[in-house]
């Protein structure tokens, strides 16, 4: 597809908006304020940067993509349907029975997830586990993945970090959704991993720190990430959980919290 400019991201970003909206309407149930924050993030990936291919989801050239914080899987399925590898109408059936659209990603009922999540922690592992396939299989294709700071309280995280330091996975791109709160509060009081910066520097990783909600500054990121040889990269986006509905921003009540339908058609008729 040909690139699409800033204006015609933030067009879809607020579609993929919208389309969060109206899924959690439908089901009663899911997990708003992470999936929204992560839009920009996102839409620049499946818009802008991956090279993919949504009539053959398993084209073993394809660059991949792991929401690692599995529970912000509306923000996938809507890029995912957006960008067509099913049908738009398909989002309302999200987390109902028989659904291919479960409350996590499943990679073996949803077309174009790569990799079942929704247990913290895990992301980073697979994508380590895919970036040394490729450099065996000698592939250029590269892997992002998308992780929540409430996630990266979870060991599993920086033992995954400090392989992917070790066998120089430079074609590794992670993002780090840094909101601020998780289910029980702010994440400063809950477990603090701050300096988080410091900390993946310290783990062998290029870190770079920018405003998640931005399409440059996440393509320039991504650009830098490109040229960085023989380690891995960690983009530090901060975010605004529930960035978009003005009753949802930094609230933590809407990390898991779905809109009744009066709600979902106030967040509507904001995201015009």
């Amino acid at each position: 597809m040909d690139k699409p400019d800033v204006q015609q991201l933030e067009g879809m970003a607020k579609q993929i908006r919208r389309d969060i909206i109206r899924m959690l309407v439908e089901s009663a149930s899911g997990h708003p304020g992470g999936s929204l924050s992560a839009v920009e993030i996102v839409t620049a990936l499946y818009f802008q940067e991956m090279r993919i291919d949504s009539a053959n989801p398993r084209w073993p050239d394809r660059d991949r993509f792991i929401l690692s914080k599995g529970h912000a899987a509306p923000v996938l399925f809507s890029a995912l349907a957006e960008r067509g590898y099913f049908p738009k109408e398909e989002l309302l059936t999200f987390r109902k029975i028989n659904s291919r659209l479960q409350g996590h990603p499943d990679m073996n009922k949803a077309p174009g997830v790569e990799m079942s999540t929704g247990s913290l922690g895990q992301g980073m592992s697979a994508a380590v586990g895919m970036a040394l396939a490729g450099k065996l299989d000698k592939k250029d294709y590269r892997i992002f993945v998308l992780l929540g700071d409430g996630e990266v309280e979870e060991g599993q995280v920086w033992e995954a970090a400090m392989a992917a330091a070790q066998y120089k996975l430079d074609n590794i791109t992670a993002f780090l959704d840094d909101n601020g709160l998780q289910i029980d509060g702010p994440c400063a009081e809950v477990m603090s991993a701050e300096p988080l910066d410091e900390k993946f520097k310290a783990f062998g990783w290029h870190v770079e720190k920018i405003n998640g909600h931005s399409f440059p500054e996440i393509a320039e990121a991504i650009a830098r990430a490109k040229k960085i040889k023989g380690k891995p990269t960690m983009i530090i986006a901060k975010t605004v959980k529930g960035k978009g509905v003005s009753y949802m921003e930094n609230q933590v009540g809407w990390h898991g919290n779905a809109p009744s339908r009066e709600q979902g058609e106030q967040a509507l008729a904001e995201l015009v």
